[in-house]
């Protein structure tokens, strides 16, 4: 007798559930998702098809032989399911039934049943690739080929005859229905009509499609990580919200309260207001895209979530999304909205979500599933790596989460911090989410890159004229100027040990100094000399050390600023972009104009003097080999500072003024104009090419196809989705993270880790651990591993953990050598 079909088993205690009921809890959740954007029939017709395979009687001996429901010695369908893991295909037959079924209705009908068979097929291993990239087979049709998969794989006539009649008839039901075609066709529609070559062929428009599929298959990703992961922990489905949060106007209330109670102390003050006042007002405006360009030092945090909420509350939006270059600034930022939108009584969480772990491998383990967030609050600080993961990584966890930027207000934090060869798909993906998913965008930064001056054919930000919410820039800047530029560059370049020395002068000058350098090297180097002459507090910042141990130092130096006290701070960049803090002088190692600007706003930030001063200097060994951005920023802002010095007043005599930083980007942006389509080599992808033609027209590989075949290939999608991903992975080098055992608080959260079995205080667990973990690249990881030193928590978790704290300082943070006295934790 056979079973009723099953979908899963609960692995604690053995429950069942009904392959039906997850097809239908899916479509269910799916069609909500999609909703979003006009799509809720074809978000739930997946849902109703993906596991459609799970039907057929293979895959259910497969599965029943797996949790022990049939016996090795008694039942003859057993089978040795551990020798047929990831070898019975069960997401195939779905594809194929929506694509035969819909590629009969028509041209429009091939498309839709593409786009959907593309989203079925792939919900296990990512987006697949339409036409295949790989030098051996380039061009090969391997939509085509997953199509005509032979039945006794895919078993869909079996499938389809077992299937329920509640799930045939509902698939039907929606399959017939005009708004099935109808539906995408107008979606395709929009994207022709805002594209500039006004048609459906080119990068843009195809790069726009391209999109339009990874959001339905985010629906679909997110709907069925949800249900199955909520049947497999019930204790842990309580955790989500699923969009009950908080009212805007209660939020806003909180907000105003905390504006209100404020009182000005000093003259920038009365500035801040005025730019909070500028924000409000313009949060009244329509949906669109809107740039906000203020000085360092501005308020924009504060500024710009006034806008957020107010606007999030008129047009009824979802959620408010803050993507924030570097963990240290989401850090701060959360810390201070926490405070205010989340007051003593409130759950914490409920309102601001932090997601910005690297602490599980990109491959999810079961566990990962469970513990992955997809962004359910109503408030979420991420980082721009994962944003840009969400668009564009590879696999399914990164996917998932894309259907949470529709219909929100989208704040960019930094703007000028995009990696320079995202800015294209960055552009294009920013204009998809306005145009097609309703969605808000500001762009906040006192450096505003020219993002809408890029070539429009490729992919520019469409800013409509009007649309910066600060209404006199040039003003602004000049009244908030604090700070006078010296260009120290001298031939041949300043020794470290002049430029130590320089930063103690400055530091009984103005009574603290702040040091910014490009490499840590350069930063211990200069902290080691300061240390050893100075007869004053010295302190050291690189991202080597775990956000609680910035923190601790940061808290430090502030206090000693506050009190007037003298301090000399050494640190890399990572300080900035964002970060609170006020010294009397600032010495910034020779860098793109951007960065000087941006290092300039941590000196005599609240204008506590007439003008503080910062110093920029070449320093004579500095090896940026590994650093082409910074490298390239550097000797474009060389050539500034020389037109500079030529006429001044053609500048307006500001070397960090509005011209001067435009004719900077004008510079920079067109000497690596080149790179912003995302140029991937014969190494990553078998042959030249970028990730915007493989996410968009794939010119290499329809060419190969036509040369082989004799004709085009017959489909309209001919993306090579998974072979982007996997290259958008493979060049930006991902790192993990590792958890270290800073202080006591570390090593405790480490040994609650390592002895953790329930997944949901895990998940509060790595939560927290997010603050004592640091990020490292593959080659310091694999020298770490090496030398035996890091470990997972528990087996198969991929959760890593320092287990000897010698490789940990508390005045460098972590390290490939060992200091100090050997401490092993749970090893």
């Amino acid at each position: 007798m056979r079973l009723k079909p099953i979908a899963h088993v609960r692995e604690a205690d053995g429950s069942i559930q009904w392959l039906p009921d997850h097809l239908i809890g899916v479509s269910m959740l799916a069609r909500d998702f999609a909703r979003k954007i006009g799509l809720a029939e074809q978000g739930e017709l997946m849902g109703l098809l993906h596991d459609l395979g799970k039907y057929s009687e293979e895959f259910q001996n497969y599965l029943k032989s797996a949790v022990e429901l049939l016996n090795p010695d008694e039942d003859e369908d057993f089978v040795n399911a551990k020798g047929l893991k990831g070898k019975v295909d069960h997401s195939t037959a779905g594809a194929q039934l929506v694509w035969r079924e819909l590629s009969q209705l028509g041209q429009i009908g091939q498309i839709v049943g593409q786009v959907l068979a593309l989203c079925i097929a792939s919900h296990h291993s990512g987006l697949i690739d339409c036409l295949t990239s790989d030098l051996n087979s380039l061009g090969e049709d391997s939509f085509t080929k997953r199509m005509s998969k032979l039945d006794d794989r895919t078993h869909l006539i079996e499938a389809r005859a077992a299937a329920d009649e509640a799930i045939v008839s509902r698939m039907r039901e929606l399959i017939t229905q005009p708004s099935m075609i109808g539906g995408v066709s107008a979606a395709i529609g929009k994207v022709v009509r805002a594209a500039p070559e006004k048609n459906d062929k080119g990068i843009v428009s195809q790069q726009h499609i391209g999109l339009l599929v990874r959001f339905l298959f985010s629906c679909l990703i997110d709907a069925d990580r949800i249900d199955t992961a909520d049947f497999e922990s019930p204790k842990h489905a309580k955790l989500r919200m699923r969009g009950s949060y908080a009212a805007w106007d209660a939020l806003i209330v909180r907000l105003e309260r905390h504006l209100a109670a404020f009182e000005p102390k000093l003259p920038i003050d009365d500035l801040r207001q005025d730019i909070s006042r500028h924000c409000l007002d313009g949060a009244s405006r329509s949906k669109g895209i809107y740039t906000l360009t203020v000085p360092t030092g501005g308020g924009k945090t504060l500024a710009s979530l006034r806008f957020a909420l107010h606007h999030a509350h008129k047009h009824a939006m979802d959620r408010v999304i803050y993507v924030i270059p570097f963990t240290s600034i989401i850090d701060q930022n959360a810390e201070v909205v926490r405070s205010i939108l989340e007051p003593q009584g409130v759950t914490p969480g409920t309102v601001l979500l932090e997601h910005h772990s690297n602490l599980t491998p990109e491959q999810q383990t079961w566990r990962g599933k469970i513990l992955s967030e997809n962004w359910d609050a109503p408030i979420v600080y991420t980082t721009s790596v994962q944003f840009l993961e969400t668009l564009f990584g590879s696999g399914t966890r990164g996917a998932r989460r894309m259907h949470q930027l529709a219909n929100a207000v989208l704040i960019f934090d930094e703007i000028q911090t995009l990696p320079i060869n995202c800015v294209h798909l960055f552009n294009n993906a920013i204009n998809f989410l306005v145009e097609q998913c309703g969605s808000t965008v500001v762009l906040c930064t006192a450096t505003q890159p020219l993002l809408n001056k890029v070539d429009a054919d490729k992919g520019a930000i469409r800013i409509p004229d009007g649309n910066e919410l600060m209404p006199d820039i040039k003003k602004l800047f000049d009244d908030l100027k604090r700070v006078e530029v010296k260009n120290r560059r001298k031939p041949g370049g300043w020794t470290m040990e002049e430029i130590a020395l320089l930063a103690q002068e400055e530091t009984l000058r103005a009574n603290s100094c702040l040091v910014i350098v490009n490499t840590k090297n350069s930063a211990q180097t200069i902290y080691r000399l300061c240390k050893k002459h100075a007869t004053i507090p010295v302190y050291h910042l690189s991202t080597n050390m775990c956000p609680a141990h910035r923190k601790s130092i940061l808290a430090e130096v502030r206090i000693r600023l506050e009190k007037q006290e003298q301090t000399l701070l050494v640190s890399t960049q990572l300080i900035e972009a964002g970060v609170d803090v006020d010294f009397g002088a600032v010495i910034r190692f020779m860098a793109g104009l951007d960065s000087i600007a941006q290092a300039s706003g941590r000196c005599n930030r609240n204008g506590r003097s007439a003008l503080g001063i910062v110093h920029v200097v070449n320093p004579q060994d500095e090896n940026l080999s590994m650093l082409p951005d910074i490298s390239i920023g550097r000797d474009k802002a060389d050539r500034v500072f020389s037109d500079y010095e030529a006429n001044p007043a053609k500048f307006g005599n500001n070397l960090i003024g509005l011209k001067t930083l435009d004719w900077y980007y004008q510079n920079y942006f067109f000497a690596r104009a080149g790179e912003m389509v995302y140029p991937v080599s014969e190494k990553v992808v078998g042959h030249k090419d970028s990730l915007l033609n493989l996410l968009a027209v794939n010119t290499h590989a329809t060419a190969e196809h036509c040369r082989t075949k004799g004709q085009a290939p017959n489909i309209y999608l001919r993306q090579s989705f998974m072979s982007a991903a996997k290259a958008f992975k493979a060049i930006d080098a991902p790192t993990r993270g590792v958890i270290v055992p800073y202080g006591q608080a570390g090593k405790d959260l480490i040994a609650d880790l390592c002895g953790a079995y329930m997944p949901a205080k895990e998940f509060e667990l790595l939560r927290q651990a997010q603050q004592f973990s640091v990020n490292v690249f593959p080659n310091v990881l694999e020298t770490l591993q090496k030398a035996g030193v890091v470990q997972e928590v528990r087996k198969e978790t991929g959760i890593l953990f320092l287990i000897d704290s010698r490789y940990y300082s508390e005045e460098f943070g972590l390290s490939t050598t060992p200091e100090g006295n050997m401490e092993v934790l749970y090893g």
